[in-house]
């Protein structure tokens, strides 16, 4: 019997992004490491009038001062968003990835004067919203109480320490795959009601 291993583009959302961010650093590498400090960081200074300012409030979810923090966060990503990809779709998973990133970016750029770079902020999101995989309305699963004490708790408690990780943008991360994690579930949970309905009154 011949085996035949055909590679598959399964989850195009997750490895578009991936791809992106290495594509971004390799770039960098190149000239020295200032193209991702310069147009992939959410910097302090911010300028209304600058398009680069209101797209690094995004970008720098693509951005990673070196390989191993490059490495860390995808090795994440491409674990988890496959499967958050496949149950909430692209379309929607884009959209959280870039409010996560324009809310850690916002957030960042108003209340610290350090440079934030890396999607260590969508890491946690997708960390917390594959939590409420099998989340139901009314319920508190707990398995994301697991993670909230595991993470969160964990980076509460970094974040006074001077170690040069922004536990901020880990934490808002995890705020925002909360939220998602439970709208998705009312939604969910409203569209099997709305269905059931239906069929009872074929």
């Amino acid at each position: 019997m011949k085996i035949r291993w055909i590679p598959t583009y399964n989850a195009p959302v997750v490895l578009t992004f991936a791809l992106l961010a290495f594509a971004v650093h390799f770039a960098s590498v190149q000239t020295g490491g200032t193209l991702a400090s310069t147009y992939f960081a959410a910097l302090p200074g911010f300028d209304y009038k600058s398009f680069w300012s209101w797209f690094r409030l995004v970008s720098h979810v693509l951005g990673h001062k070196d390989m191993p923090h490059l490495v860390s966060n995808f090795s994440v990503i491409l674990l988890i968003g496959p499967v958050l990809e496949e149950k909430h779709g692209g379309k929607l998973l884009i959209v959280m990835i870039v409010i996560t990133a324009l809310v850690t970016g916002v957030l960042n750029t108003l209340f610290f004067n350090t440079g934030l770079m890396g999607a260590s902020g969508v890491v946690f999101m997708m960390i917390l919203l594959g939590s409420f995989t099998n989340h139901k309305p009314g319920e508190i699963p707990l398995t994301f109480v697991a993670v909230v004490l595991l993470y969160l708790v964990g980076e509460v408690t970094a974040a006074f320490k001077e170690d040069g990780v922004s536990q901020f943008a880990h934490i808002l991360g995890g705020l925002c795959g909360t939220v998602f994690g439970f709208w998705r579930g009312a939604v969910g949970g409203s569209k099997k009601t709305l269905a059931k309905k239906v069929r009872n009154a074929k």
